[in-house]
């Protein structure tokens, strides 16, 4: 059997740690994340994802991840069920995440600020090679 999920969307609300009695972190959070096609005429369409990390995942999750950043994430789908105080049955499907990872530089989700300085000083800024880094001949041969 296999139940494997692998998911990338935004956070909906900023992360809120809790504990458990017996003192494990655990975070529950739903992710935004839209769908793949776009009916002609329509909007795209989003689905809302429950999800829930434990431990660790639930502690790295509430440091670091703020509502609208988007992440990506692996776990598995898994069902339970539980009667509220009415004794209505309820029943909930969630991901229990086993991985999170930032899926854009902090740069990226932030507002772009205009310095004033020049677009190209910026470009040639950013594409000045590193110490390490060595440009090869363009001379149409394998370097091997």
């Amino acid at each position: 059997m296999l139940n494997k999920v692998i998911l990338m969307g935004r956070l909906t609300r900023d992360p809120e740690l809790k504990y458990t009695p017996s003192n494990a972190a655990v975070c529950s959070f739903t992710i935004a994340v839209d769908r793949n096609f776009v009916r002609q005429g329509e909007q795209r369409a989003t689905d809302f994802i429950n999800c829930v990390a434990w431990r660790n995942q639930a502690e790295f999750l509430s440091k670091y991840f703020v509502k609208g950043q988007l992440l990506a994430l692996s776990g598995n789908i898994q069902t339970r069920q539980y009667d509220d105080k009415d004794g209505k049955r309820v029943y909930v499907t969630e991901v229990v995440v086993d991985e999170l990872h930032f899926a854009e530089r902090k740069n990226d989700s932030a507002p772009q600020i205009q310095t004033g300085a020049p677009a190209e000083a910026k470009v040639q800024q950013t594409s000045a090679p590193a110490d390490d880094f060595v440009l090869l001949p363009d001379d149409d041969e394998l370097p091997f």
